[in-house]
């Protein structure tokens, strides 16, 4: 993996990045390396923020959380490619989401 920030990415390099990383979590789950797995899922999901336009999730929106059935996150405000508020029925603690994981 290389070391530029994703925020420096072109859409292509970003793609290439996520294809690569996917893989990656695909061989890590099937050798059984849960923390691997675990870490290598989360870049793809950073990535995939990157590719997505923070200005199409609104403050006071609600929005279901991907891979998260059932799960609801309110946006109190956009910082980047980060929505900061708090899951709906949560511990009520406010907390940052990647955009990619908002649907």
């Amino acid at each position: 993996m290389n070391d530029v920030r994703y925020s420096l990415m072109s859409p292509y390099e970003l793609q290439q990045e996520i294809a690569q990383l996917t893989e990656k979590a695909r061989k890590a789950e099937q050798l059984g390396m849960e923390n691997e797995y675990a870490v290598l899922e989360r870049k793809a999901t950073m990535a995939k923020a990157y590719l997505l336009n923070p200005d199409d999730f609104k403050p006071g929106e609600i929005y279901q959380i991907e891979g998260d059935p059932g799960v609801y996150f309110k946006i109190d405000y956009m910082n980047g490619v980060f929505a900061w508020g708090y899951r709906l029925g949560g511990h009520g603690k406010e907390e940052a989401l990647p955009i990619s994981m908002l649907k």
